[in-house]
C-alpha cells in the first residue's frame, strides 16, 4: 500500500474507509447508545473526518472507529451537562418569575424569530420544526418530504444562519 501524496489522496482514503465499513461503525455506534440517532452521528463523523487536515493513517478503520467512539462521549457528555444545566435553570425559574418587561421582550423576540424562520421559505421552516421541534431524524425528515439528506441539511443551515442574523440583532440592540 502507497503512502497518499497529497491532502486529496488522504480524504479520499477516509472516504473510503467510511463508505466501506459505514454498516460496520452504524452498529458500533447503536450499541454503544446512539440508538435512533446511528445515523446522524454517522453524519458527524464523516464531517468530522472529512473536515479535518491529517496527514497519513496507519490504521485508517481504528481511527473512524475511535473517532466514533470520541464522538459518543462527547454526546455523553453534553447529554449529562443539559440534563444538569436544565435542573439547574429549572429550578431558578420556579424561584424567580419574570418580570413584565422582560415578558414583553421575549414575546417579541419569539415573534422576530418566528418571522425569521418563515422569511427563509416554506420548506425550510417546516424542516427546521421536524427537526428542532418534534425531533425527528434528519433522515426521517428527507424521506418524508421526498427531498435528498443534504437538501434538508442545507435548508437547516439557512434557517440556522438566519437566526444567528437575528440573534446578532438581539445582541447589538
Amino acid at each position: 500500500m502507497t503512502e497518499p501524496r497529497d491532502q486529496s489522496d488522504a480524504l479520499q482514503g477516509i472516504e473510503g474507509v467510511l463508505l466501506a465499513h459505514r454498516d460496520r461503525i452504524l452498529r458500533f455506534l447503536e450499541m454503544r447508545g446512539a440508538g435512533d440517532s446511528a445515523e446522524d452521528l454517522f453524519q458527524d463523523l464523516w464531517m468530522r473526518l472529512t473536515e479535518r487536515a491529517t496527514g497519513p493513517v496507519a490504521d485508517p478503520l481504528s481511527y473512524a472507529m475511535r473517532a466514533a467512539n470520541n464522538l459518543m462521549l462527547d454526546r455523553y457528555r453534553s447529554a449529562r451537562q443539559r440534563e444538569l444545566r436544565d435542573k439547574a435553570w429549572g429550578e431558578s425559574a420556579a424561584m424567580h418569575s419574570p418580570s413584565s418587561e422582560a415578558a414583553l421582550i421575549s414575546r417579541e423576540q419569539l415573534a422576530l424569530a418566528d418571522a425569521a424562520i418563515a422569511a427563509t421559505g416554506e420548506r425550510p421552516a417546516r424542516i427546521f420544526r421536524r427537526f428542532r421541534v418534534d425531533g425527528v431524524h434528519q433522515r426521517e425528515i428527507a424521506r418524508e418530504m421526498g427531498v435528498s439528506l443534504s437538501t434538508v441539511e442545507a435548508d437547516l443551515r439557512k434557517v440556522y444562519a438566519a437566526l444567528a442574523a437575528l440573534r446578532r440583532q438581539f445582541d447589538a440592540g
